[in-house]
């Protein structure tokens, strides 16, 4: 038998073959001749040290190719980036098993327990009582791929991993293969895009797909060195909670109703509760014990009584069927609780908690007969995953935007005959800190035909949650996330809608976590007047108390981008971090920071461990939250070992930098570099505005990228716009970003990085002060690798063809700006980093070479069809495919 290793190259070779083949059968031969012609072009011209030649031999074919064969070379490079993004994938999954096998270092787990090992055992173990992760899915509309096409692509990835790992015959191999081109074949002929909006339950389910089949198996398992480490039991301490926005985030997206909310948290629980029954059912497989050879112990015996009374008719059928298998017996009983969940019968689990006590029980018991590697390898994985997920498989956050709240309290009130709509915003805080208590006489819930559709949206959402909580429990459903809040009353409006609602009862109770949203310049620079009024307001400070003395405060990375620039933004984010933790420690409040993150650069994505590791040490007290949003969650975790791995770091990077902010052993931050930062950013925010404010900009925003495309792809349920104008202002962050990034020139991540840089330079600043701030200071290396890898993603010959496409006066004021900014950056960035590439990761650089040659042609036919004033409907899907494939090969959207 023939045993060979594969590797990155022959995954490339034969998945592109394997799109020939497919396009050749589907299409024809001169089809196939087309695309060949194209990515030889392409190659030839990327590989050139000529600088005669050019992309017209590419842009003629294009131009000679009518309307079919367009969509034909769309489909074909489309497809193309597909499978090749899972061959990369493979190729990670092989570093990290040989990484695994070599015992290499690799930021994971064992590292972090390494370090608690060598720790004070009193600082060790406040850090696994104060770390908690919790990525937080989001629905936003940056997944340009349908979820039927990720289903077929699983399905390959699948075979792929067969045909790498297996130890496999020839017929074997060549069942295999024949799979693998039924697959292609079946994704050819699948439409790659939508033809209508999803609907916020299509989000839904596209979340809690990850969650459900990736996360829910791994979960287990990652947490094993923690509770070996701590001792605490099979499930240790919880360091690591997931929640959701999908179905519940209301921010701009009216189709997000309480309906919809009701159904994902039935949903989610069914989710969960079905993937128990899954593995109480493996259980039973395994833990088939005979009763004669074991000394059952109290706990299990009290609980198999307990059963008799509680379940009598499932407790009899299981004596009957597994007489003398008393964990069987249990298991059994178990599993009739977990169906009666939320079920009218009596005796189904009240909580999570009880359904984990069950299984603890076991898991002891098991021990004390020596079984301990039967309970480590069935049962304490479960235990973890139960602690980890609960009956709720991902807590729901309810977001909605200020306006929508105050709306509909002055609107409530106004039946009251009382004018809040006449308050200013001192009289705002006076009023609603007086009238919490009386809030549930001021708010009429059940009266919603005489108010405006808004406003009966808001009562009708706070009505349910009520509800909602008494059904699924608080911590399904416990925080409120407030959208462009800049006014105290924006926070003490949610609470006072909670408190008309019963979810809060002051100072007793608090059924909810408030959650100010700061994005805008206005309220990040005014956090301290915000947050200070709110802790020394008595009626907030009374709902903090109830939650713990926790405070929650989400960063908006997206619209501060957008508003202030990318360095600007960096920076006024990690100072605003500062400032908010010195206020909560001022007042005696822990600070639970949000990380509004999204997929791309400029609104920091990149890899999150790092980021982690670049918070202001003070801002370190444990808990973090960040959101996870569209490709970015396929990237993650739809492999079962890299979602273990990208769990493993996230933890090792939080236990890491809560262990030096208790130890105090970060690295200070010279003065110096913060004067620097200041200095940057203030000449970065004028010079990006400036840009904005240029004559004719928002016009070229307009004719330069695909904007008008990306408004009408149907990526995502909610609206790509507020209002639906289209200025700057009113421009979602999402499509803003994905427009720039779709053209090869995504300005939101480095724009203004050099004009920054090169007023501290001008002010007696040196580049070797700003190496020193890179090699040291975790924040600064951070921001320039993240903008580092944007221009490494930038390529100015390709925008300027779509530069081409604005009226010439335009172009050169706007274009121009832009091309020097960028040369200056690059050079800047080369100078303070000492390396002669962009990015400092070989894989990295590697991946851009073998793809830029690939994407070229699909950035041609998208400039030729934009620049088209009509186009017939099969142009229109290639102009929408084009999009969706120049997303996939640079493995980024918004």
């Amino acid at each position: 038998m023939d045993l060979y290793r594969r590797d990155i190259r022959q995954d490339v070779r034969e998945l592109g073959a394997l799109v020939g083949d497919v396009l050749t059968e589907q299409a024809s031969a001169d089809a196939l001749e087309t695309v060949e012609a194209l990515r030889t072009d392409a190659i030839a011209y990327r590989s050139s040290d000529d600088a005669l030649e050019s992309r017209d031999p590419l842009r003629a074919t294009l131009a000679a190719s009518d309307a079919d064969r367009q969509l034909v070379v769309a489909r074909a490079f489309t497809a193309y980036f597909e499978l090749i993004n899972l061959a990369e994938e493979r190729e990670r999954v092989r570093a990290l098993r040989e990484q695994s096998q070599a015992d290499v270092p690799d930021d994971g787990l064992a590292e972090a327990i390494a370090l608690l090992e060598e720790a004070d055992p009193e600082t060790a173990e406040r850090v696994l009582s104060d770390v908690l992760v919790e990525p937080t899915f989001t629905a936003h509309p940056t997944e340009a791929r349908r979820k039927t096409v990720k289903t077929k692509l699983r399905s390959v990835a699948g075979t792929l991993a067969a045909l790498d790992e297996r130890l496999l015959t020839d017929d074997e191999r060549d069942r295999l293969e024949r799979e693998l081109r039924a697959d292609v074949t079946s994704l050819w002929q699948t439409p790659q895009v939508r033809d209508r909006r999803p609907e916020p339950l299509d989000e839904v389910l596209n979340v809690q797909w990850y969650l459900e089949n990736v996360l829910f198996d791994v979960v287990g398992d990652v947490l094993e060195p923690v509770a070996a480490f701590a001792d605490a039991g099979p499930a240790g301490p919880t360091l690591l909670e997931f929640r959701s926005w999908a179905g519940s985030d209301r921010d701009g997206n009216p189709h997000v109703t309480p309906v919809v909310t009701s159904d994902t948290l039935e949903r989610q629980r069914e989710a969960a509760l079905e993937g128990y029954r899954d593995r109480v059912r493996s259980l039973s497989n395994v833990l088939s014990q005979d009763a004669s050879r074991l000394e059952l112990g109290d706990a299990v015996r009290k609980s198999l009584a307990r059963d008799k009374d509680r379940l009598p008719e499932a407790a009899e059928r299981a004596e009957s069927r597994y007489s003398n298998e008393p964990y069987r017996q249990k298991l059994l009983c178990i599993h009739e609780r977990l169906d009666r969940v939320g079920d009218v019968r009596p005796g189904g689990y009240p909580d999570a908690d009880a359904f984990r006590r069950d299984l603890e029980a076991i898991a002891a018991d098991l021990r004390a007969n020596d079984a301990s590697d039967v309970a480590a390898t069935h049962v304490d994985p479960l235990i973890r995953t139960v602690a980890t997920f609960g009956f709720t498989l991902a807590s729901l956050d309810l977001r909605d935007h200020r306006e929508n709240h105050t709306q509909a309290v002055t609107e409530a009130l106004d039946r009251a005959g009382i004018d809040y709509a006449a308050m200013n915003e001192s009289e705002r805080v006076r009023f609603l800190t007086a009238a919490m208590d009386d809030a549930p006489d001021l708010v009429a819930f059940d009266a919603l035909a005489d108010v405006s559709e808004t406003t009966a949206r808001v009562l009708e959402r706070f009505a349910k949650l009520a509800d909602w909580q008494r059904e699924y429990g608080t911590d399904a459903i416990d925080t409120y996330c407030i959208s462009m809040c800049e006014e105290p009353s924006h926070v003490l409006e949610v609470l006072f809608l909670a408190a008309a609602a019963g979810v809060v009862d002051l100072p007793e109770h608090s059924g909810l976590d408030v959650v100010p949203l700061l994005e805008t310049e206005y309220a990040l620079s005014d956090a301290r007047r915000i947050m200070g009024t709110l802790f020394e307001n008595e009626a907030y400070a009374a709902a903090v108390a109830a939650r713990g003395d926790v405070q929650e405060v989400m960063l908006g990375y997206s619209d501060s981008n957008k508003e202030n620039g990318y360095l600007a933004a960096q920076w006024a984010l990690y100072s605003n971090q500062k400032r908010l933790s010195a206020i909560a420690e001022e007042y005696g409040i822990e600070l639970r920071l949000f990380h509004g993150r999204g997929g791309s650069i400029s609104r920091s994505g990149g890899p999150v461990a790092e980021s982690l590791l670049s918070l202001p040490p003070e801002t370190v007290t444990g808990a973090v939250k960040y959101t996870e949003q569209g490709e970015a969650i396929a990237e993650r975790y739809a492999n079962p070992r890299i979602a273990n791995r990208e769990l493993e770091r996230l933890l090792n990077a939080q236990i890491r930098a809560r262990l030096r902010a208790l130890e105090g052993e970060a690295d200070p931050v010279e003065p110096e570099w913060e004067a620097a930062m200041e200095t940057a950013a203030d000449a970065a925010r004028e010079a990006y505005r400036e840009l904005l404010a240029t004559d004719g900009f928002l016009e070229y925003f307009g004719d330069a990228t695909p904007i008008s495309v990306i408004e009408e792809l149907n990526l995502g349920s909610r609206p790509a716009s507020r209002s639906g104008e289209r200025t700057v202002e009113d421009l979602r962050a999402i499509p803003w970003v994905f427009a720039w990034t779709q053209t090869r020139c995504p300005i939101t991540g480095w724009y203004s990085l050099a004009t920054g840089l090169d007023a501290y330079l001008e002010s007696d600043g040196d580049v070797g002060t700003l190496a020193a701030m890179y090699e040291s200071w975790p924040f600064f290396r951070t921001i320039l690798d993240s903008a580092a890898l944007s221009l490494a993603r930038t390529d100015l010959e390709i925008a300027a063809e779509y530069a081409a496409l604005a009226e010439p006066e335009i172009r050169d004021r706007v274009f121009g700006r832009i091309r020097e900014e960028h040369d200056r950056a690059v050079e800047l960035v080369r100078a303070i980093t000492g390396r002669e590439t962009l990015v400092k990761r070989g894989w990295l650089t590697e991946s851009l070479e073998r793809r830029n040659p690939y994407v070229d042609p699909l950035h041609l036919l998208q400039v030729q069809l934009l620049d088209r004033d009509s186009r017939s409907a099969t142009e229109d899907r290639a102009l929408r495919l084009t999009v969706t494939g120049i997303a996939a090969g640079m493995k980024t959207t918004g």
